[in-house]
């Protein structure tokens, strides 16, 4: 897709040398023990090194891997302690943005194949068993991740299954839908503190609830999510589909769709149209008095002329941001096309670090657990990712001396190291060859699978590196 030139100029993501990851992401945590502290960080650093593997493969020795146990048995160690360090070290990385998207959405970690584990809920049947997970991960409009801001986890109890009909009686405060509105909140308080930062919390179809209009109001927070429902609009009383094609098109994109299974790959002529609507309460909720109409600003892509048999593209989308031309309106599609990168980030924790193999034996336990993978998942991402948008930086921003140094011997069969660290771009490369990537010409750029087998080895190659070179 065509992308805009609003962020042209990409600020460079920096990070304090002299520690190792794990002490940059993790070295300011407060357990309330210094023991517990020293701990957080030798797990991270065991984690990063082997993502795919059990915690006994991962830990190795008896003692090591009963520690790691007994971290996660401690319940004096809450997951938002855990966070807080990596939180801290966002904020750094956002501090040089001028555009951060909040992008936030729900996955469920099913456990079913581990009766014994105490405290998991139902999933969208009754037959499966486990988490449901609602991360929200920052990224800059060029897909570069920058952390994760909010997790949240929860079960659901047999007692609510079946209820959907009885949710419009609830206040959302008593729903799941509340997550949305959580995950605003703490963009709201970073927008806060970072008033020089525009942060947009970007949602998928579900959710389109009115409250979080409502919310995004009153916290002045600009939100951007996909439309669901065909609201009332008020000017005059129309539907919004019906509203939105009576608006004219304001101009095309061409864009290049991925084959799917079945279907190869296809070249759609999308329209835009724009404008600003006022969008009236649900028909439940007019007795409120105090609920009135929400301003918003509706862009619609869609395709008129898809192929025989394939669903044509239409988004609908919805956002508190004023758009007044046809730049920016593009500009928000891509902002949304950027929502994507969760569902990657999704596939990294479960086939990557595959927390749905963890073997714990509550889900308070895995809880603890979850919140440390995943931000080990937001580092796969971000390695694969910023490598993209910064190719020429020196990769001694993210890889130790040691690591890069193993790296480049390593692959080019060589005891003599170079004086300068090779690009990001050139070791993302180095890395992911190590996970089965043959960077080929036409191979384009290693996804987060490869990198994420790579690391993996890095791990032992770097030890390995260390141990030959000691005295």
């Amino acid at each position: 897709m065509k992308k805009i030139n609003s962020s042209k100029h990409c600020p460079q993501l920096t990070q304090p040398q002299g520690k190792n990851w794990a002490e940059k992401e993790f070295g300011t945590a407060e357990l309330g023990d210094q023991r517990l502290n020293k701990r957080l960080t030798i797990i991270a650093n065991f984690f990063i090194n082997n993502p795919t593997f059990s915690i006994p493969q991962t830990c190795g020795p008896w003692n090591i891997t009963k520690a790691t146990y007994r971290f996660f048995d401690n319940d004096k160690v809450k997951e938002k302690q855990i966070q807080a360090p990596h939180l801290s070290a966002t904020e750094k990385r956002v501090a040089n943005q001028r555009t951060v998207l909040a992008i936030q959405d729900t996955t469920q970690l099913d456990f079913t194949h581990h009766p014994s584990t105490e405290g998991l809920g139902i999933l969208s049947d009754e037959s499966h068993s486990g988490l449901f997970y609602h991360p929200t991960l920052l990224l800059t409009p060029e897909k570069v991740p920058l952390g994760i801001i909010d997790q949240q986890v929860w079960t659901r109890s047999p007692e609510d299954f079946g209820k959907r009909d009885q949710r419009k009686k609830r206040p959302i405060s008593e729903k799941e839908s509340q997550k949305w509105l959580t995950s605003l909140e703490q963009t709201a308080k970073l927008q806060e503190k970072m008033s020089r930062v525009h942060f947009v919390n970007i949602g998928d179809r579900e959710a389109d609830i009115f409250d979080l209009f409502l919310e995004s109001k009153n916290l002045r927070q600009d939100i951007l999510l996909r439309a669901a429902w065909d609201r009332c609009v008020d000017h005059p009383e129309k539907y919004l589909w019906e509203h939105m094609e009576e608006v004219p098109i304001s101009g095309h994109i061409t864009i290049t769709v991925p084959r799917k299974k079945g279907q190869p790959h296809r070249e759609a002529k999308l329209f835009i149209r724009y404008d600003k609507i006022s969008l009236k309460p649900p028909r439940h909720r007019r007795k409120e008095k105090k609920l009135k109409p929400v301003t918003v600003w509706a862009v619609w892509v869609h395709e008129t002329d898809a192929p025989d048999g394939v669903e044509p593209i239409s988004w609908m989308l919805l956002t508190t941001i004023p758009v007044h031309s046809f730049e920016e309106a593009l500009e928000k599609v891509q902002w949304y096309t950027c929502r994507w990168q969760i569902e990657i980030f999704f596939k990294i924790l479960k086939s990557g670090c595959r927390i749905e193999e963890i073997q714990l034996a509550t889900a308070e336990r895995i809880k603890r657990c979850l919140v440390l993978y995943a931000i080990i998942a937001w580092r796969v991402l971000f390695l694969t990712m910023v490598s993209r948008s910064i190719p020429k930086m020196p990769c001694d921003v993210l890889l130790e001396l040691e690591e890069w140094q193993a790296l480049y011997c390593f692959t080019n069969k060589t005891k003599t190291p170079p004086s300068k660290p090779p690009t990001l771009m050139e070791a993302t490369r180095m890395i992911a060859k190590l996970g089965g990537f043959l960077g080929r010409k036409h191979d384009g750029h290693p996804g987060p699978t490869v990198i994420w087998r790579g690391l993996q080895r890095l791990g032992d190659i770097t030890f390995a590196w260390s141990l030959a070179r000691a005295p």
